[in-house]
This record gives structure tokens, C-alpha cells and sequence, in this order.
């Protein structure tokens, strides 16, 4: 199928429609994905689709990704679109993760901590080998693990040493200015850490990774340690007008880590361990630690340490993160640029002519 640039071209997009159409459904013969099923059996994918589409809604999430063919960056598109069409109705109370229902909650930093170690399910002690009994459909499974009873209002692995000081103190924004809201208003700079953890959290999870993985290989002047990282549910509080109390409105999953970087102390501060701190929509360990590692590295202009790293560059990273702008950018590379080509056809043509000309002339001088 080629471009139509002027005539035939709404046929063309039609006909490119039907194709998707088709290509979605794959062989009729197999039964059809169903929502349910990505939902329940894809959840990864779709705790990415929530998080940086910002909505929580498994069910929505799981209709993008099967609309999209499991393309995430389409999917988080969709979704975001959808939410530009929802109106808000009200403003929830701050989330209390010391209050999670934990699911999953380790601690690199420490061996033994308050309320233990809890392992819950990750893939880092599988052995990375190709499970080919999942190419048959497995037996109902008789009982779920998942339905112990789950830890709850464990304190922070590193209160202990909190204690001593030997911490950044975690301060909040009450009775600050409002927090930002970047759904709502565009980017500014330079950015607040609320705006920037918004970023952060919405970004692109390879692209944030990688960014952390920079200021580990030497391009950013991190050590970091994880100090906690917790999966779990935490309860959604708004106060109606017509009642004056909190009341839950149900419960979502999420990962939060804090980062401990050293900090060997400046004119202002003492030498003490700094935080960086991640949170995502659904099971997102991987995207929370790179969220903390990056927060931390853009902090940098509050402990007196030079920038001199692209992770720690503030404008740099927050106006790349956005997954949408960028593939949006590259995408439209296959649009029809006609017109532009040509002008820069004749531009090099001239500019080869002129080339060609003085070393004529320089020939002629010689």
C-alpha cells in the first residue's frame, strides 16, 4: 500500500483500517484474546499500560493492549486519550503506603528488618530457561498461595537507623503550595520533585531504566542501596463535601521503593544517606527503582553537587521521558514529507555546484 497524497488517500487510510482490523484477529481459527484473560494473565503488561497511561483500571488497560496487538506505547496512547474524556470528581487524601497490605517486601540494605523479609513473587531466582509445559493449557489449580493472609502497617526496614540521624528526614508538602498535577498542566521549568516524580512515574520505563542504569555505570555519581521496596494494596480515601470524613473507595496495588545514596556532606548538610523515591501503578519494580535512582540524581543541586551528568541534567531528562512525544516524533517521520525533501535535494545540489565551482577557480588560480 502506497501514499495517496492528495487524491485516494482517505481510501487508502479506510483500507488500512480493515487491514489492522485483520491483523488483530489473527487466524480465525484460534479462539479470540479476550479482555478477562490479558487482564488476569498478562498483568505486567498491564500494570505498565495503568501506570503510564495514568489511569487505574485493569479492565481498560487490558481492552488497550488488545486493541493495539499488545503494542504498550499504542496502548498507553489510547488510554490516555480515554482519560482526557473523563471529568473529576474528586481529589483522594494522600495514600498511606506504611499502611500497605504487603504482597512483596524486601530489603537490600538490611538482613533482618521489622516484620521480616517477605518474597512474594518475582522472577529473580527463576532460572530464565523457557517453560515449554506453558505451550499446553495448564490444569486448574486446586489452591492459590495468594490467598494467605497478607502483611500489614509493617514500619520501614530502615527506621532503626532513621533513628540516628544517619537519614535524610522524609518531609511532606502539607500546608505547602498545591501539589502539581501534570495531567492537568504542561511541563514546566524548573520543576519541583512533585512535578518531576509525576514525570517520572509516567515515563517510559525503558528510557528511565536506562537513565539509572547511566548513573550506575559512572555517569551520575550514584551508590544507591535499596532500602525498601514494598508491593502491595493501599486504600484510596476522598472526604465528600455532604459528609466531612474520609471514606475508601477501594483499594489499588502498587510498588514504592526508596533508594539510600551516600552523601559525604557539604556546608549545609551533614554527611548522611539521601533518598530516592519511586512509585508506580500495579507491580512495576523494575520502573519504581528507576524511578528513585533517577529522583535522586536530580536532586543533585540540593546537596551542592554539580551536574555533570545527562540523568542529573533536570530539562534533559523530564522533556524525553514521555513515551508518546517520543515514538509520536519518530512515527511521524512516515508521513509524507515531500515537500521538505525536495528543498533539501535542491539545498544540496547547490551547495555540491558551489563546491564544484570554487575548486574550479582554485585550479585556475594554481
Amino acid at each position: 500500500m502506497a501514499y495517496v497524497a492528495v487524491k485516494g488517500g482517505e481510501q487508502a487510510i479506510l483500507n488500512s483500517h480493515r487491514l489492522i482490523a485483520e491483523d488483530r484477529r489473527g487466524d480465525a481459527s484460534v479462539p479470540e484474546l479476550t479482555v478477562r484473560q490479558i487482564s488476569e494473565q498478562m498483568g505486567l503488561a498491564v500494570d505498565r499500560v495503568m501506570c503510564e497511561g495514568s489511569v487505574y483500571d485493569r479492565e481498560l488497560a487490558a481492552l488497550a493492549l488488545k486493541q493495539a496487538q499488545g503494542d504498550a506505547v499504542e496502548a498507553i496512547f489510547l488510554l490516555r486519550a480515554y482519560r482526557t474524556t473523563m471529568p473529576r470528581f474528586a481529589v483522594s487524601n494522600t495514600l498511606d503506603t506504611a499502611r500497605m497490605d504487603i504482597q512483596r517486601r524486601v530489603s537490600a540494605t538490611f538482613k533482618d528488618i521489622p516484620g521480616g523479609q517477605v518474597l512474594g513473587s518475582t522472577y529473580e531466582y527463576t532460572h530464565r530457561l523457557l517453560d515449554f509445559d506453558l505451550l499446553e493449557p495448564a490444569a486448574d489449580a486446586k489452591a492459590s498461595i495468594a490467598d494467605r493472609p497478607l502483611e500489614s502497617g509493617v514500619g520501614r526496614a530502615f527506621d532503626s537507623i532513621s533513628d540516628e540521624g544517619l537519614i535524610e528526614i522524609e518531609t511532606t508538602q502539607a500546608g505547602q503550595q498545591a501539589i502539581f498535577d501534570l495531567t492537568r498542566e504542561p511541563l514546566s521549568l524548573p520543576a519541583g520533585r512533585d512535578q518531576r516524580l509525576q514525570n517520572l512515574a509516567r515515563g517510559d520505563e525503558g528510557f528511565v531504566v536506562g537513565l539509572a542504569y547511566s548513573a550506575l555505570r559512572g555517569h551520575g555519581a550514584a551508590h544507591p542501596y535499596v532500602g525498601e521496596t514494598r508491593i502491595g494494596e493501599v486504600a484510596v480515601e476522598i472526604v465528600p463535601e455532604e459528609l466531612g470524613f474520609a471514606v475508601s473507595i477501594g483499594d489499588i496495588t502498587l510498588t514504592e521503593c526508596q533508594m539510600l545514596d551516600v552523601f559525604g556532606g557539604s556546608e549545609h548538610r551533614p554527611a548522611q544517606f539521601t533518598r530516592g523515591y519511586g512509585l508506580a501503578f500495579g507491580r512495576a519494580e523494575r520502573k519504581a527503582m528507576g524511578v528513585a535512582i533517577v529522583d535522586r540524581a536530580l536532586r543533585c543541586r540540593e546537596f551542592d553537587e554539580e551536574a555533570r551528568y545527562p540523568v542529573q541534567d533536570e530539562e534533559f531528562v523530564l522533556a524525553h521521558t514521555d513515551n508518546l512525544e517520543a515514538a509520536g516524533f519518530v512515527s511521524h517521520l512516515t508521513l509524507p514529507h515531500y515537500v521538505d525533501f525536495q528543498a533539501d535535494l535542491q539545498f544540496i545540489r547547490q551547495l555540491r555546484q558551489e563546491s564544484r565551482g570554487d575548486r574550479t577557480e582554485k585550479d585556475a588560480a594554481e
